[in-house]
């Protein structure tokens, strides 16, 4: 029995080039997947825009449902060992976007055993974002630093071979409110956002980031369906009502045309840029693109000319079926703003109602991180996550290279599994860290730095590193990870290092009551 979405992927696809055709005015494109190593994924296959809930009777092409959900849903392609002989250098990207764990909520909340979650999860759980939904102890910055750093290395759980080097940043804080927010929010109003747990739930969600707004910030809502339409216009962040009655009188229908609602959108932040201040797009969809600019890579290129302007764009990414989280990623990624999934009622007022204002408040853009390994004290070493942040050593130097940007007071933690070398506690530099970045109104890059030295090996781990190295082992046992060597590391051992951890944070607990729910 043929799957019905391939059906359905077919009749989206005529409809298409039959509009093309007739009004020579949409360029329609196929799902495209992103294999090996490219300018907007390395380390990835990945194509998420199929159906997430796929017709319970394994398709005739596929000889398993493994080989099914691996061509469909793509597979990780996780970090691997480098030896510090040949390469002590280690660079990559920042990145606090955290629409992998909700995204995982999502999956167990809708009652999916682990087991199909794994084939699901494909590439689009990404493990920095599982473990940077989180907060964690972290330092202010000191001096004119952008990030306070602390640094911790004990044992690693799933690696008896191994040990885990832990670092948390804090950015610094600042305030923006005389110069004000210029933003413009791109909703989704297709039929596919016309259900409970996607434009409703964005209605609700618009309250909470309103009651935010001041008299300085300027409010813009363009939507797109089979056509774009301005909603509002430069309307003054104090007149909510007005705000609010304009978001109420939101319906779904039509296609997805995506393209030509963001041309629109970019338009009127021009229109109402504000110098020195915040300009922003803020992009509230399903990701189901089915007109228009369709592809990845056409995305990709467009986002990333229209950054150079000053205007930034953010994705909130809402719902399942026909989700894109390869076309949500790489907007937000190379648009200069962060992707959020939101999958309930208290996701949406966390995300609109402090997640979302914190990133509006740029304090660094194109952060990079490099860190350089001791060859005498670490014999090798694993970035542990960041696989699509993955950076030529090159390029940490080059400021025409884009890398991630940081909002005020934003907080991410990196991790890598080290592999000691003998009489490596009698060495006292273990490695150094330095971090490159702009200020948000300059060109040319800063640099801070760091060292880690022996003096951060503990034996006795703190409640984040525990916490931490549960979140890890989760979404590795999501991958399937072949760089689990230890016995033992199962959902039993995520939930006992969750609980040992002591947390008394609200969203670490929820963690705990979500992974009952797979046990």
């Amino acid at each position: 029995m043929k799957n019905t979405s391939k059906y359905k992927s077919f009749v989206a696809l005529a409809l298409a080039l039959c509009m093309m055709w007739t009004l020579v005015s949409c360029s329609a494109g196929s799902d495209k997947s992103l294999a090996g190593e490219n300018e907007f994924g390395q380390g990835y296959n990945n194509d998420t825009s199929k159906d997430l809930f796929p017709t319970e009777e394994l398709p005739e092409d596929y000889g398993s449902w493994d080989e099914y959900y691996e061509e469909n849903y793509g597979k990780l392609i996780e970090n691997s060992w480098v030896s510090t002989e040949t390469e002590p250098v280690s660079t990559f990207s920042s990145d606090v976007d955290t629409a992998s764990y909700t995204r995982f909520r999502s999956f167990v909340n809708s009652g999916l055993p682990f087991e199909q979650i794994k084939n699901y999860c494909g590439a689009s759980i990404r493990t920095e974002e599982m473990l940077n939904y989180f907060k964690y102890a972290a330092s202010s910055p000191a001096g004119g630093d952008l990030f306070g750093m602390r640094s911790e290395i004990s044992s690693c759980p799933w690696n008896p071979d191994a040990a885990l080097l832990m670092m948390t940043f804090k950015a610094k804080e600042v305030q923006n409110e005389n110069k004000g927010n210029n933003l413009v929010f791109l909703i989704d109003v297709s039929g596919s956002m016309n259900s409970a747990d996607k434009l409703p739930l964005l209605k609700k969600a618009f309250r909470t980031l309103t009651n935010v707004l001041g008299v300085n910030d300027v409010v813009s809502i363009v939507t797109y369906s089979g056509k774009e339409e301005v909603v509002l216009s430069g309307c003054s962040g104090a007149d909510k009502s007005k705000i609010l009655g304009a978001v109420d009188k939101l319906s779904a229908s039509g296609s997805t045309n995506g393209s030509a609602g963001m041309e629109r959108a970019y338009s009127l932040a021009q229109d109402y840029y504000i110098e020195g201040g915040n300009n922003r797009i803020i992009m509230a969809t399903d990701g189901d693109l089915n007109v228009g600019i369709t592809s990845t890579d056409e995305i990709l290129k467009y986002v990333e000319q229209k950054r150079e302007s000053g205007v930034y764009i953010s994705t909130v990414g809402f719902g399942t079926g026909g989700y894109s989280d390869a076309m949500l990623e790489t907007i937000a990624d190379n648009g200069n703003g962060a992707y959020y999934f939101v999958d309930g009622e208290s996701e949406a007022e966390k995300i609109f109602g402090s997640d979302l204002t914190q990133t509006l408040y740029t304090v660094a853009k194109d952060v990079k991180f490099q860190i350089t390994f001791n060859s005498e004290a670490i014999e090798e070493y694993r970035l542990v996550g960041y696989e699509n942040r993955v950076m030529n050593n090159e390029d940490f130097e080059n400021d025409a290279k884009d890398a991630g940007e940081v909002g005020s007071g934003a907080q991410l933690a990196v991790c890598y599994e080290i592999k000691l070398k003998d009489g490596a506690n009698d060495i006292e530099n273990w490695m150094s860290l330095e971090v490159r970045y702009k200020n948000p109104d300059e060109d040319t890059s800063v640099l801070d730095s760091y060292s880690i030295t022996n003096s951060s090996y503990v034996s006795a781990p703190s409640p984040d590193f525990i916490f931490a190295g549960g979140v890890i082992a989760l979404s590795m046992l999501l991958h399937d990870s072949k760089y689990i060597t230890a016995d033992g590391i199962n959902l039993d051992f995520v939930k006992n290092a969750l609980v040992r951890s002591g947390s008394n944070d609200f969203y670490k607990n929820e963690l705990i009551g979500i992974i009952d729910k797979l046990r």
